[in-house]
């Protein structure tokens, strides 16, 4: 069976604060002054970003997707389970994808008790992601970054135990230890949410996603280095008893769709620009607080500098992104190159993206499924389509 026979798509968002301020070249992360957040502005993006996710559950689309951000224009979802409970109340189909809380960030028993609301409310609609957090993160939450892979993988344990074992049961360990680890109410879905690891790129989060049969899903980073770590994850998880398939591997994606190529770059390039040298970008300092990382990967990271500057080209984004601006035909196909080329059924689209008016991102989601996701379909093997 082809991957293009089961492709699901799943609409993200980042709501961003797109009134940036100019030159800094940190980004707009951490340290910028809070003082310049307009709550009249903040309510008229919060009503326009929920809005047009739910035109994505009105048009089709299999999942909708929110995560986590602090203290940064970059999104203004401090809460991704604020934003979730919103959608649920809202939506009826799609499911509704929290990726999501860093889960060395809150109390691991407290996650899995929001977690379980938001399932139980949607009707186990809900899939989970656990990112370890940004560096950024570990500068503006009382944390000490050095032991925040240990205690993410605690987390889990404390998260699935919780989920998986009749409570109460009880937990001792480095970080956590629960007398009463006793969580209510529980997943509708059983035993629970299906689960996917985020990560950039590093091998312990590749390794550690593959050993426990958790899904994965890799953030921007260049092409040829997500294709490699799918592969380790591939091999690594069928050593230890798992069989991935193409949903275990999510990919990314930012589609803008138009009439003519030349429509779409002349909607859709500057904010997509504006993205990945404002919004995205940041600096070593804040990007790699000390003992984030190990020393081997720092040293990689640094010497790739692939978000360290300003001057961040379209050409080069455009080769080592999956990013297509253009026809339903041209975004179809580039869709389905990239699938077959990471064997993965399951794709974000990032169809609202840096500082896109409300009306280009409502034509895009609209575009896509309307026009997009039916070129898809169409190409399903002869087998499926006669099925159907």
């Amino acid at each position: 069976m082809s991957v293009l026979d089961r492709l699901e798509f799943y609409l993200m968002h980042f709501m961003p604060y797109p009134d940036v301020v100019p030159g800094r070249p940190q980004g707009q992360w951490v340290d910028i002054p809070n003082t310049h957040f307009d709550p009249e502005k903040g309510h008229k993006l919060y009503k326009e970003y929920l809005d047009e996710l739910v035109l994505g559950d009105e048009l089709g689309y299999d999942a909708l997707v929110v995560n986590e951000h602090h203290s940064t224009f970059y999104s203004l979802m401090p809460s991704c389970s604020v934003i979730a409970g919103a959608l649920i109340a809202r939506t009826r189909q799609a499911r509704i994808c929290v990726f999501g809380t860093p889960i060395t960030l809150t109390y691991p028993h407290r996650l899995a008790e929001e977690y379980a609301m938001l399932d139980v409310m949607s009707g186990g609609r809900l899939e989970c992601a656990f990112p370890l957090g940004t560096g950024m993160e570990y500068w503006v939450n009382p944390l000490n970054p050095t032991n925040a892979r240990e205690r993410f993988r605690e987390s889990m344990d404390v998260l699935m135990q919780a989920w998986t074992q009749p409570g109460p049961t009880r937990f001792d360990g480095e970080f956590y230890h629960y007398k009463y680890l006793n969580p209510f109410p529980l997943p509708y879905q059983k035993p629970h949410p299906k689960i996917y690891v985020v990560g950039s790129g590093g091998e312990d989060t590749v390794q550690y996603a593959a050993e426990k049969g958790y899904g994965y899903s890799q953030v921007f980073t260049p092409i040829a280095a997500q294709l490699k770590s799918f592969e380790s994850y591939r091999s690594t998880a069928v050593k230890h008893g798992h069989t991935p398939d193409s949903e275990s591997i999510i990919i990314s994606a930012i589609p803008y769709v138009a009439e003519t190529e030349a429509k779409a770059i002349e909607e859709a390039r500057d904010h997509i620009l504006f993205y990945f040298k404002n919004l995205l970008r940041t600096n070593d300092q804040m990007n790699t607080p000390p003992g984030y990382m190990p020393v081997d990967r720092l040293r990689r990271r640094l010497e790739a500098g692939v978000f360290q500057s300003s001057e961040i080209t379209w050409e080069a984004l455009t080769s080592i992104y999956r990013t297509v601006l253009g026809t339903p035909d041209q975004v179809a196909e580039h869709i389905a190159f990239w699938c077959e080329q990471a064997q993965s059924s399951r794709i974000i689209v990032h169809l609202h993206t840096g500082d896109m008016p409300h009306w280009k991102a409502v034509k895009n989601i609209t575009l896509f499924a309307e026009e997009v996701i039916p070129r898809l379909r169409r190409k399903m093997s002869p087998e499926l389509k006669a099925a159907e």
